[in-house]
């Protein structure tokens, strides 16, 4: 009887055993990913996000995902990531969405639009405003998925050869620009041009670019664009901040466990986080070298700003009357923005003004 009994819970055991072990392992299976980004390793803020988030899915999985990480041109271009991610060429990719909007207008919501949300109220927006969904919805053709990591903040105006006092100085300069501010800019006579970030400083240097912008003070620094171009003109409104996101193929990220999904997921929130504070650390110090050495800080005229303003309205609108994925995702975009903004105004602008009042006297 004893026996029977023994036997009967070694069975018991021994399926617990073999039902068990499987399911976890099944749960948490070993897995090796290719990430390539759109930036090169000098950038090691933007690109160094990259490595940050390969890091932390990696310790949040006992090493067994691991994301090796590819800078610009390693597996293919910077401007081409969307590509190689769409056919799985690589399994993910970091890249700002607004690099493909020739392919998907829409996509300029996913980066940051002209005179757009700064990036709080763009990461609000994609949270809890109905970001997400329109942008993966906007990436559904490409068999991509979109996880947010990180953002650039507010960004500077660029580096120009020569003053911009008028609207008209703007025509007929070669402008780097990505996005959808490049497409405003043209109405005003600018010949944009869509270049990656570690090919700007040479075509500056040449000639073959009047003006460059990029991100801020940190990144422009390490590009030497302050070497070849002498203003430094500010804001960049093209992009009230720059929206980045881990790009994954749809078929990869289908057949991942859940519990991965849920690991990229809070790796993009957590290298996010990380990129904004690195940023914020940086840039003051980087912008007060840049003008110890000879940088002249402008603001771009009111009249300019203006002008660029109504461009941008004119341009968004006409795409909208094309588009009814675009027309969605702007009225999504532009509800919120009034929302938020109003809000921040009461609560915030006075107060920081003050502060900064106060500091400059003191």
């Amino acid at each position: 009887m004893k026996r029977r009994t023994f036997l009967k819970g070694s069975a018991i055991a021994g399926a617990t055993t073999l039902v068990a072990a499987p399911a976890i392992a099944q749960s948490t299976p070993e897995i090796k990913w290719r990430l390539t980004s759109s930036f090169p390793k000098s950038l090691d803020t933007i690109f160094g996000t990259a490595q940050t988030f390969a890091k932390y899915v990696a310790e949040a999985s006992d090493n067994k995902f691991q994301i090796q990480t590819f800078a610009a041109g390693e597996i293919v271009p910077g401007l081409q990531a969307l590509d190689a991610v769409s056919t799985a060429t690589v399994e993910m990719a970091q890249t700002p969405l607004y690099f493909y909007i020739g392919k998907e207008p829409a996509l300029t919501y996913a980066t940051g639009a002209p005179f757009g949300m700064n990036h709080r109220h763009q990461h609000s927006w994609w949270t809890f405003g109905g970001g997400a969904e329109l942008v993966n919805e906007a990436l559904t053709p490409f068999k991509t998925h979109a996880i947010l990591c990180g953002n650039s903040g507010t960004q500077m105006g660029g580096w120009f050869r020569k003053e911009i006092k008028t609207v008209d100085d703007l025509k007929g300069l070669k402008f780097r620009i990505a996005g959808m501010g490049g497409h405003v800019l043209a109405r005003l006579g600018i010949v944009p041009q869509q270049i990656a970030g570690g090919d700007v400083y040479s075509a500056l240097e040449k000639g073959s670019l009047d003006a460059a912008e990029f991100v801020g003070p940190y990144d422009d620094e390490k590009l030497g664009f302050h070497k070849v171009a002498k203003y430094y003109y500010f804001p960049g409104w093209w992009e009230g901040g720059a929206m980045l996101h881990m790009i994954v193929n749809q078929e990869k990220w289908a057949a991942l466990p859940k519990q991965y999904q849920a690991i990229l997921n809070q790796a993009g929130a957590a290298a996010g986080s990380w990129m904004i504070e690195k940023y914020d650390s940086v840039n003051p110090a980087a912008l007060k070298r840049l003008i110890a050495g000879g940088a002249e800080l402008r603001a771009f005229p009111q009249p300019v700003m203006e002008a660029c303003y109504q461009a941008t309205q004119d341009h968004l609108n006409e795409i909208a009357a094309k588009s009814a994925l675009f027309k969605k995702t702007k009225e999504s975009h532009d509800a919120y923005m009034k929302e938020v903004l109003s809000y921040t105004q009461i609560a915030e602008n006075y107060y920081d003004n003050f502060l900064l009042g106060k500091m400059r006297k003191g």
